[in-house]
């Protein structure tokens, strides 16, 4: 069984905890959040399909990839996360992506450098375990805001 294989399974398994909460939110749900946190349910949700794609892009360097990470670009909730048909939508394109990214990687890939502004050199593999800390802390975060949020 190739690595590709390994990671993916492995990446697929840490996104559970984000994916099963996609399936039980509700639009009303969306502009939740725990005061005095800044940030929305709608805006954690495309923040995690805007990380998703960009690594899918920049790290995986995945052709044909098409992102404008808002949340990126904003470094805020500007409080327009509020369609949750959207939301799904885009996320879902985020997660084929970035499953289309870890696919067709080679074995050997997977030692190679990336270097990014955000969190230096790493290699692929360990870049991979960046994405899936990162939704695994964001998805946290979105649990409690839906548990608790107002």
């Amino acid at each position: 069984m190739s690595s590709n294989h390994h990671f993916l399974r492995l990446w697929e398994e840490g996104r559970t905890r984000f994916s099963k909460l996609l399936f039980e939110i509700k639009e009303e749900d969306l502009k939740k959040r725990l005061a005095p946190a800044p940030n929305s349910a709608g805006f954690i949700i495309r923040h995690i399909a805007d990380v998703e794609l960009l690594f899918a892009k920049n790290v995986f360097k995945t052709e044909g990839i098409q992102v404008h990470a808002q949340t990126i670009i904003d470094q805020r909730d500007t409080g327009e996360w509020t369609n949750l048909k959207d939301l799904l939508e885009y996320n879902q394109k985020a997660y084929e992506g970035l499953k289309t990214a870890i696919s067709i990687q080679n074995d050997e890939a997977w030692e190679d450098p990336i270097n990014t502004k955000e969190f230096g050199t790493k290699t692929k593999s360990e870049a991979l375990g960046r994405i899936i800390t990162h939704t695994a802390y964001h998805a946290g975060q979105l649990a409690i805001i839906l548990k608790y949020g107002h």
